[in-house]
């Protein structure tokens, strides 16, 4: 599937991202090949493959939850750009 710059450039938009010309084509080719691998995926068999099986012997691994204090919050908020007492204010991002 060909991929062009106007659709990495698109995509990048939407990302909040810039990228130069070069950096477009380089994106474009890897998205190809990501793309490319997906078709590839795409064509094995996999009707005998029976995906409701649940085995009770499964069990997720949780790690315990421990709360901790953050003691450096300078260090903490040393990249936000706008704040309102400990709240963090972010750009609104919905087309």
């Amino acid at each position: 599937m060909k991929i062009s710059i106007d659709e990495v450039n698109y995509i990048a938009k939407l990302a909040k991202l810039k990228f130069t010309e070069e950096e477009a084509e380089k994106m474009a080719e890897e998205f190809e090949g990501i793309l490319n691998h997906f078709e590839s995926i795409d064509k094995f068999d996999l009707s005998d493959v029976q995906l409701d099986i649940y085995s009770e012997d499964l069990m997720p691994h949780l790690r315990k939850d421990v709360t901790s204090v953050f003691e450096d919050k300078k260090k903490l908020y040393q990249n936000v750009k706008s704040m309102t007492n400990t709240c963090i204010k972010v750009p609104k991002i919905i087309e």
